[in-house]
């Protein structure tokens, strides 16, 4: 594990590439087909410390998840929902995984014993309070250990009786993506209603539609008051997509290079929201070309654009990075649920840019970048996988930038550099 790398400057990229399989897509799928009764095959799947974690615990709690081919392949042999911990208790670790623990704590409502999930030092600063009440509205036993309502997290399951919830939908949707993932196998069934707006919505339709490939079907046309029916899902094998989070900095390092990426397994109709990042590149001057399963992106003059981020708030440090190259103040706004993720992303991004030269207004839901006279500097990543992928991209063209603690890409993309330094080559 090396402290820092150093990136060197390119010309315009040339590049086609595939980025590993989606985290969130791969998390989701992993539940599903454990709570699936029978063997299910995942393909494409990402194999990083994020899904690593969730592996684990579902290995703990007796579900079989075998791994072939470098974790790209995963075969669960799912219970049917029916897992119990000895007298005992079971303990489980989600390291900084917020979908690990946020999935796993509704889960785990529906066996039988205590279950106790804890993670590293930063999990204990992310909330999961509102979580646990909707889970608690269903008549299940949960709570945190902490008075801020962070993890650890310790759930007495006893199956989960069901009914009516209100969940809180502006901090993160992943409560309400976890809640909806257990509740067909409640007791009866789940009506779960949005308090105040859905932040993040496109992940919460990647549910529903990973729900509808293992024969869950519920309605999404109105993502305020969701209804699940009492059904069971179905063993299956089911291909992961490209992680279009992943994508973002392939993209982002065409239009800051001026060069041209075309990243593979990805389209129009891609399951994740974050795929129309690429909107926002075109906005500020790129040209995007869509193929029946590629994304092309072209870098051009770039401009600064004004952008509501609030349905692709894991691209908001991408953009920030692009932004730097762009004639104009680029303004973020409606991401003020990013300060709760593995850093307070708006702080630590607002840092980070003043030292690499723009001036940078903090906001309390966003930030205002204006470019300025570029220069290298050292970029602390605070443990956060994106703030390191981001803003190594402004090495591309700016001599002298270093990333410190590089490895926390494992996270979510282990090879991240390896493949940034492939996409780069003869650049």
């Amino acid at each position: 594990m090396v402290e820092s790398i150093a990136i060197s400057p390119c010309g315009p990229i040339r590049a086609t590439v595939r980025p590993p399989g989606s985290k969130s897509i791969t998390n989701r799928a992993l539940v599903c087909a454990a709570l699936a009764e029978g063997r299910s095959t995942l393909t494409g799947a990402l194999a990083s410390d994020d899904t690593r974690v969730m592996i684990e615990s579902l290995r703990r709690i007796g579900i079989n998840v075998e791994s072939r081919d470098d974790g790209t392949v995963l075969v669960v042999e799912g219970m049917g929902g029916k897992f119990a911990a000895p007298p005992a208790g079971i303990e489980l670790f989600a390291g900084n995984s917020g979908t690990t623990v946020r999935f796993l704590t509704a889960m785990l409502t529906l066996g039988r014993g205590r279950f106790r999930i804890d993670g590293v030092p930063r999990m204990r600063q992310r909330p999961i309070e509102d979580l646990l009440d909707a889970l608690r509205q269903l008549g299940a036993n949960v709570r945190s250990e902490l008075a801020t309502g962070c993890p650890p997290v310790v759930v007495e399951a006893a199956g989960l009786p069901g009914g009516t919830a209100t969940v809180r939908g502006d901090v993160s949707s992943q409560f309400l993506s976890a809640v909806l993932m257990a509740a067909p196998y409640a007791r009866q069934p789940v009506v779960l209603r949005v308090d105040g707006p859905l932040v993040s919505q496109p992940y919460v339709r990647m549910t529903l539609r990973v729900m509808g490939a293992f024969s869950v079907r519920v309605d999404e046309s109105n993502l305020q008051e969701i209804r699940v029916p009492l059904e069971k899902y179905q063993p299956r094998t089911y291909a992961i997509e490209p992680d279009a989070s992943a994508a973002s900095y392939f993209f982002a390092a065409a239009a800051i290079t001026g060069g041209s990426v075309t990243v593979e397994g990805l389209s129009r109709d891609s399951l994740q929201g974050d795929v129309v990042f690429v909107n926002l590149l075109e906005r500020m001057g790129c040209d995007v070309t869509y193929g029946a399963n590629a994304i092309t992106v072209e870098g051009g003059p770039l401009a600064g654009i004004v952008a509501n981020m609030n349905a692709l708030s894991d691209t908001v440090q991408t953009l920030a990075a692009v932004a730097l190259f762009a004639v104009g103040p680029t303004t973020i706004t409606g991401v003020a649920h990013i300060r709760h993720k593995e850093t307070d992303r708006i702080a630590a991004l607002a840092t980070e840019l003043r030292k690499l030269g723009a001036a940078v207004e903090e906001r309390p839901d966003g930030l205002c970048i204006t470019p300025g006279a570029l220069r290298g500097a050292t970029i602390a990543t605070y443990d956060d996988h994106r703030m390191a992928m981001s803003l190594a991209l402004v090495g591309l063209r700016v001599p002298g930038v270093v990333i410190e603690n590089p490895s926390c890409v494992a996270k979510t993309y282990p090879r991240f550099f390896a493949d940034l330094r492939s996409a780069t080559r003869g650049a």
